[in-house]
């Protein structure tokens, strides 16, 4: 089983920057795809940002428009989204995402962090 753990939230004003961290409990050879995700109160939950950790290839949900950046350390398993110009509207649980299959990126993840809050003041 493979655990994942975010850190890096916080409160940040608008117009600020903060970076997630995502770091997996083992090392494993079977995870593909890592991805962030976030919940805002009475929202479904969104897809941000993923990476495929052979290739690099990135993709990212539209409405980031440019703000957001995803990467990777395919040594020690771990997942970054460095966040810039923040907005009140980015503040949600924010969350890391595995999987093994290849295929869609957007969805069906295996393995999932517990969340982080992030908070931005307007």
């Amino acid at each position: 089983q493979v655990q994942l753990v975010e850190s890096g939230g916080g409160l940040v004003q608008a117009g600020g920057s903060l970076r997630l961290s995502c770091a997996a409990s083992r090392r494993t050879a079977n995870i593909n795809t890592m991805g962030w995700f976030r919940q805002a109160p009475g929202k479904e939950r969104e897809f941000l940002a993923a990476i495929r950790r052979s290739s690099g290839y990135t993709l990212y949900a539209e409405s980031l428009k440019g703000r957001f950046t995803i990467s990777s350390d395919n040594a020690k398993i771990t997942v970054d989204l460095q966040m810039n110009s923040l907005k009140p509207e980015d503040t949600a649980v924010y969350y890391c995402a595995a999987k093994v299959a290849l295929g869609t990126m957007t969805n069906s993840y295996d393995y999932w962090g517990q969340g982080t809050q992030v908070t931005v003041s307007s």
